[in-house]
């Protein structure tokens, strides 16, 4: 696996619940349950983001699939160490640095904000200061020293077959953290 793959809608059906200690990742069973290694869902090397309603328990990069309920993952530092049962996940193909980089949690402890989107066809926006290149963009907003709001934008891949999703929605205005 790249780097850094092109696709942010892989299927994240189900729910999981994580053993620290173990380093793994359990999913449930069933008709809706995980469907880790299959066609379109995770692989090694793609990274679970897991959620529980709005609480945000962190990421982790999938290193071994056992079968479609069970994988491994390299680290529990991009976790809280909080107790993770029946909880929600994401899964992505991004940067692996992303996990330890404080700046692409949920919430930064320097009270910063920052996102990365993925847009999918059509949903850009021309002649604006948010319109973009081919691939992976990435925008950021800031207050300069005159109180003026900037955007700064830089393409980070240059792609053009990059499959996104919108899974999960994202807000049009993100709130502040």
């Amino acid at each position: 696996m790249a780097l850094w793959g092109n696709n942010d809608n892989v299927t994240s059906r189900g729910t999981v619940t994580v053993d620290y200690a173990a380093k793994t990742i359990l999913g449930n069973g069933g008709g809706s349950g995980t469907q880790f290694g299959n066609a379109g869902s995770a692989q090694v090397g793609d990274v679970i983001r897991i959620t529980k309603g709005s609480t945000y328990h962190g990421d982790a990069v999938i290193t071994k699939i056992t079968d479609n309920r069970n994988i491994s993952i390299a680290s529990t530092n991009g976790l809280s160490g909080a107790t993770i049962s029946a909880a929600g996940f994401t899964i992505s193909q991004l940067p692996k640095y992303t996990i330890n980089d404080s700046s692409f949690r949920e919430a930064n402890p320097d009270g910063t904000d920052e996102y990365v989107f993925a847009v999918g066809d059509g949903a850009t926006s021309t002649g604006t200061a948010y319109e973009t290149g081919a691939g992976w963009v990435g925008v950021q907003t800031y207050m300069d020293c005159n109180d003026t709001l900037r955007v700064k934008k830089e393409i980070l891949v240059a792609m053009s077959d990059i499959t996104t999703g919108n899974v999960p929605v994202y807000p049009a205005n993100p709130p502040s953290n």
